[in-house]
């Protein structure tokens, strides 16, 4: 896990001061798990990895045990920022894929409601910003989206939820790209991530999920996320701000 993170980069400000705290607390204990327990503490223990049973599923200890099994990497560092920043809508995604697992058993195939909420998990992002932007984001008019309504973007906000994503972005490249969730974050929200967790929590539902209630946004398109997206060229890479697909 000794991979630089550039805390001050627009995607991290949301998780930059739990994160050096973190940071600093891991380089005094030299453990990400006692780390997290200290510096940004959710509402679960995180715990070694090695106090996962080996027979016994992640997200079903995790429920029975009231805690994370954390590796010392990123992927689990940005996981433990994510319980911490939103906690309430961790533990409901934790409720739904541990019941889903006591139901059917873990299986060679998850099934549409895990794998929903394993893509939310991994790769969600939330977005609260104008009805223009969300229109042309859902319509995949991309150069709508990022160069004739861009000046909307400085009423947007873009959060990133899933800790895979997170995780890409420490190195960043041009193709990564969020599953936004579809609900827009109400603009009464503002900037206080605990609200918008209440907000998410109570969204977090089966039925929803399993339609796979998510929009494709390459991230690094996002105004003021990327110096090269000032050109409007940076958009007309359809490798990359794919059209719609059609039948």
């Amino acid at each position: 896990m000794e991979t630089p993170i550039e805390w001050s980069a627009p995607w991290f400000v949301p998780l930059a001061r739990a994160g050096r705290a973190v940071a600093a607390a891991r380089a005094e204990t030299g453990s990400l798990p006692e780390a997290l327990n200290r510096a940004a503490p959710g509402p679960l223990r995180a715990v070694a990895q090695s106090d996962l049973p080996e027979a016994m599923a992640y997200e079903a200890f995790i429920a029975s045990s009231a805690s994370v099994p954390t590796r010392e990497n990123l992927h689990d560092l940005f996981n433990g920022l994510i319980w911490h920043t939103f906690p309430r809508s961790k533990l409901q995604l934790n409720r739904l894929q541990s019941g889903a697992i006591a139901a059917q058993g873990v299986g060679a195939i998850r099934g549409p409601l895990r794998d929903a909420i394993t893509v939310f998990d991994e790769n969600a992002a939330l977005l609260q910003a104008p009805p223009a932007l969300w229109a042309a984001l859902r319509a995949r008019d991309w150069q709508r989206l990022f160069v004739s309504e861009r000046a909307l973007w400085s009423q947007a906000r873009l959060v990133l939820f899933g800790h895979a994503l997170l995780e890409k972005l420490a190195a960043p490249y041009k193709s990564i790209t969020a599953h936004v969730f579809v609900e827009p974050v109400p603009a009464a929200l503002g900037a206080h991530l605990p609200d918008w967790d209440v907000w998410l929590a109570e969204r977090l539902q089966g039925e929803a999920l399993e339609r796979k209630p998510f929009t494709p946004l390459p991230v690094l398109g996002v105004p003021g996320w990327w110096p090269a997206n000032e050109d409007p060229a940076f958009y007309a890479d359809a490798q990359v701000f794919r059209p719609p697909r059609t039948a």
